[in-house]
């Protein structure tokens, strides 16, 4: 057989696949296909997408949805006009005041957490990372040991 370059190996491969007869149904597709038409036929149109659903109804949703989004909008318009903005803050504030006392106690934390670790040594910094290394180097070399020990000669 000649060497082929690789188009004209695709070529003739393109060719033989094409030459091959195409592959049967099988014989109950056509009788599922034409139940699950009949299945979705039977769905009521408010349990379809809204493409299913009558013009009629899609345009009152449109105007009642519209509707109620105005009378939102005009509710809360008309319910912060006579407010005072400074009462709202004080109410809130001391219905919030928990959240407050939270972050305080968070920043002095952190505030805290950063004074000791600035006096800290760096040796003991760089100590304490080596031996972690350490710690962990045997943690795997046991792991690996076992694991030989154990399931490797079995």
């Amino acid at each position: 057989m000649n060497k082929m370059t690789p188009e004209e190996l695709e070529k003739f491969i393109h060719e033989q696949l094409r030459s091959l007869p195409g592959r049967p149904a099988p014989r109950s597709l056509e009788s599922r296909v034409l139940a699950a038409i009949a299945e979705r036929a039977t769905i009521p149109w408010y349990h379809q997408s809204w493409n299913y659903w009558p013009s009629a109804v899609r345009s009152a949703f449109l105007v009642l949805a519209t509707g109620a989004m105005a009378a939102v909008v005009a509710a809360f318009y008309f319910g912060s006009a006579g407010v005072d903005p400074h009462a709202v803050v004080a109410q809130a504030g001391a219905r919030l005041g928990i959240f407050t006392q939270i972050y305080h106690v968070a920043s002095w934390m952190a505030a805290f957490s950063t004074q000791v670790f600035v006096s800290i040594p760096s040796l003991w910094l760089y100590g304490g990372l080596a031996m972690i290394g350490l710690l962990y180097a045997a943690f795997f070399g046991l792991g690996a040991a076992a694991y030989r020990t154990l399931y490797r000669n079995n």
